[in-house]
């Protein structure tokens, strides 16, 4: 293995009574889904269940091809294995599905109606299906050795965080197998959540990015668990498996469901699984929107029932539409007018660009939109090459964008709610003035951002430190994860005026908040130094602190120089101790 190429390794362990996890390791994986970066790689997990039949739950990503298919040929002939149990279909559990075929042309497949429709159209062979629900069973019958008789039970968990997912639970071993949900990306030899402390924030992290969106079919999956016997392990698709510390885990998932489906105001955001970008693109509107502790609800137009789809969008404040095919199925037809006649004049709506290639024109679908009375929540969002970092990020801008405007009189409220001495003596606790800068580049392209701060102040001496208070929804906060890297661009007191306008605007989604501002490229690690700032300090992020609306980042100082040693720093007085 050269130095430029990924570092992969396979793990392979019994978990529990005839069964085995087989773990495809990531270490080097930096980005998951293009819209959010990892900052310990990842893994693919998959397992083998042997009763007098054998069941196998996942493949692996298609990089893993070599090694994984001799991996399992070491432990089973693969014309051995009877069943292949699909949670969900995305590419990272799915990638090697037609390899097994191969190997196997009488492997009956296992998964929801809609997953066995997508690997229709992903595997280009024909094969055995068995489509499953919620309390069906999977009868592996009694291994003989172990004495132990495997029924495994299905529970329908769709858009967790695909349409198509199920969880599987196996009754001999009280193992729930749960794909998606649950997992964090964090790759380690340690298989189980033996370190609390190491893996919380990542756990916390994925549950943002991808669950998060998906709050009210979180606890809906959660009723469905609580029905089950006593779990043992929760056998995830990504991450260590959780043994130890279940409750921590089950409860922090129902916590923060619960935290983000209460009240009635939420935005509706429209996919269609499996055409073109949608799925990522519409990944990036929703987390914008939950950056803003606003509700959200992702729909596929493809797969959802005619009932439930008028049901969420008729309710939703906001709706986000994709642009569809030029000429749909019948099926997709249909619940495009399902969900042109659910919206109301009341709502907010936009439209953004699958960019597929086969595309109704975006400016097409926005004047049938308007055609139907609705205000407009966010101008369309166009999509003119193939999706990059900066593209997501316009996607999540615009998401903030629209959280803010479902969350205002929420905001107007809790502004008021304090009481006047309070506020105004809060308001005298004074800071300097910043702007915080960061930049970050792979393969994909350069992204970057940048907020004015006065929440900061030295935390530590050795090593020197700071802390950062950021807003759930600044833009920014994305930058700033465990191990990333910003810079803190100090501004004077005789020259931070122009520094401050400038960065105070409203910028809107995508757009390049260092246009006409000087800056000095590489000078510091982690984003631009502002050419007019007084000093810089260059910083890396080591632990994250939640609090009720901004996060509290401590991050080391690794770097820093003085511009002027004569002049001072700008200072910020507040009025008021409630609001920017």
């Amino acid at each position: 293995m050269t130095s430029d190429e990924p570092k992969l390794s396979l793990q392979s362990e019994k978990i529990g009574t005839d069964t085995t996890a087989i773990r495809s390791l990531d270490w080097d994986r930096s980005r998951f889904d293009i819209e959010f970066g990892l900052r310990n790689g990842t893994t693919y997990n998959s397992f083998l269940i042997r009763g007098n039949k054998t069941a196998l739950i996942d493949t692996s990503h298609l990089k893993f091809r070599e090694i994984w298919l001799a991996l399992l040929c070491s432990h089973i002939d693969p014309t051995e294995i009877d069943y292949l149990i699909v949670s969900h279909t995305e590419p990272d559990h799915s990638g090697l599905i037609a390899d097994l075929l191969e190997l196997n042309p009488n492997i009956e497949i296992i998964g929801s109606k809609v997953a066995i429709e997508f690997l229709k159209n992903q595997v280009h062979l024909s094969f055995r299906s068995r489509s499953v629900k919620t309390g069906e069973m999977l009868d592996l019958g009694l291994n003989k050795a172990s004495g132990k008789h495997h029924q495994v039970e299905f529970l329908s968990t769709p858009n967790l965080h695909w349409p198509d997912t199920i969880f599987s639970f196996d009754h001999a071993t009280s193992i729930l197998y749960t794909c998606d949900a649950f997992g964090l990306h964090y790759c380690s030899d340690e298989l189980f959540d033996n370190d609390v402390e190491a893996i919380t924030p990542d756990f916390r992290f994925y549950y943002d990015c991808l669950m998060g969106p998906n709050a009210r079919s979180v606890l809906q999956a959660l009723k469905r668990i609580d029905k089950l016997p006593q779990i043992n392990i929760i056998a995830v698709g990504h991450g260590p498996l959780l043994r130890h510390h279940l409750s921590l885990w089950i409860n922090s998932y129902r916590e923060w469901s619960s935290k983000r489906s209460k009240g009635d105001s939420y935005a509706a955001v429209c996919y269609i699984s499996q055409y073109g970008f949608c799925d990522r693109l519409s990944q990036s509107i929703a987390h914008g929107v939950t950056k803003t502790d606003a509700q959200v609800q992702l729909l596929d137009l493809r797969a959802s029932d005619p009932q439930e789809l008028t049901s969420l969008i008729s309710e939703a404040k906001a709706v986000v539409v994709p642009t569809w095919p030029s000429q749909p199925d019948s099926d997709l037809q249909n619940s495009i007018g399902t969900l042109l006649a659910a919206l109301s004049q009341k709502q907010l709506v936009a439209v953004y660009d699958a960019y597929s290639g086969n595309d109704e024109p975006i400016d097409s679908v926005a004047t049938q939109l308007r055609g139907l009375g609705q205000k407009e929540a966010f101008l369309p969002l166009r999509v003119r090459q193939k999706p990059d970092l900066n593209v997501y990020q316009q996607f999540e801008e615009a998401g903030t964008d629209l959280g803010q405007i479902l969350n205002r009189k929420k905001n107007i409220e809790v502004m008021k709610s304090l009481d006047g001495d309070l506020d105004k003596a809060l308001g005298r606790l004074s800071g300097g003035l910043y702007v915080v800068t960061a930049s970050q580049e792979n393969q994909n392209g350069l992204r970057r951002s940048a907020m004015v701060a006065s929440w900061v102040t030295q935390a530590s001496f050795n090593p020197p430190g700071i802390t950062v208070a950021v807003a759930k929804d600044r833009a920014i906060e994305a930058f700033m994860q465990v191990k990333d890297r910003f810079v803190v661009n100090v501004l004077r007191e005789d020259n931070y005026q122009p520094l401050l306008r400038h960065f105070l605007k409203r910028f809107s989604p995508g757009a390049d908040r260092f246009e006409g501002v000087n800056v000095l490229e590489n000078v510091a690690s982690g984003g631009p130094v502002l050419s007019d700032a007084l000093a810089f300090i260059s910083c890396r992020v080591e632990k994250r602190m939640e609090s009720p609306d901004h996060w509290i980042i401590y991050a080391v100082v690794e770097q820093g120089n003085l511009a002027d040693a004569e002049a001072r720093t700008a200072v910020h007085h507040r009025k008021v101790g409630n609001h920017y």
